[in-house]
């Protein structure tokens, strides 16, 4: 799995989670698909196979990638600085497949189950997502240091203390599609469950 600013996942797909309102800011969530073809469950599994995103050496059935930029509102004050503002713009992608045609009526069964099982799995990866960016939102406003009246160093703080959140999002991800995907995790179920016709 690739983490940081993409989340590439090797046995899920990805479909969108509901946008959080936070104070005064909303993350916004983009779903974009590629086609996959095929009229069993093993044939759509194969062409997710051969059409799916590349993900490090090989594919991805999906991925969540997402792009966080801040708006920062530094202020002088008694010649150190404080952060007084920091107001998150969140965009969330989830890119998965699509069937192209309509499928026999008992794949499309097969298929039904197994998009809503996996929705659920990836509305935990964007929930992680959103907790982290809050996280960063909480340790930034009101920092502040003093002697600093140009902000340098209070800039130079927070960055220092950022690697930990973006280590914890790799970490939680990571932990999550271990047990999900691990032999008779809920996401292999699902994919037996796509291929085997179960």
């Amino acid at each position: 799995m690739k983490a940081g600013l993409r989340i590439a996942l090797a046995a899920t797909l990805l479909l969108p989670v509901p946008a959080a309102a936070q104070a005064g800011w909303r993350a916004v969530e983009r779903v974009e698909t590629y086609a996959i073809s095929g009229k069993t469950g093993i044939a759509l599994y194969r062409s997710i196979g051969e059409n799916g995103p590349k993900a490090g050496l090989g594919r991805a059935i999906a991925y969540t990638d997402y792009k966080l930029t801040w708006r920062r509102d530094y202020r002088p004050q008694g010649g150190g600085c404080v952060l007084a503002a920091a107001k998150p713009n969140l965009v969330i992608t989830y890119r998965l497949p699509e069937p192209a045609g309509d499928l026999p009526a008992a794949t499309r069964r097969l298929w039904e189950r197994f998009i809503d099982g996996v929705e659920k799995h990836e509305r935990v990866h964007g929930e992680i997502i959103i907790d982290i960016t809050k996280k960063i939102e909480a340790l930034s406003v009101g920092l502040s240091v003093a002697d600093d009246p140009d902000c340098t160093k209070t800039r130079a703080e927070l960055q220092r203390r950022l690697p930990p959140l973006a280590e914890e999002l790799k970490r939680r991800s990571r932990e999550f599609d271990r047990e999900e995907m691990s032999e008779g995790g809920n996401v292999h179920r699902l994919v037996l469950g796509l291929v085997n016709g179960e």
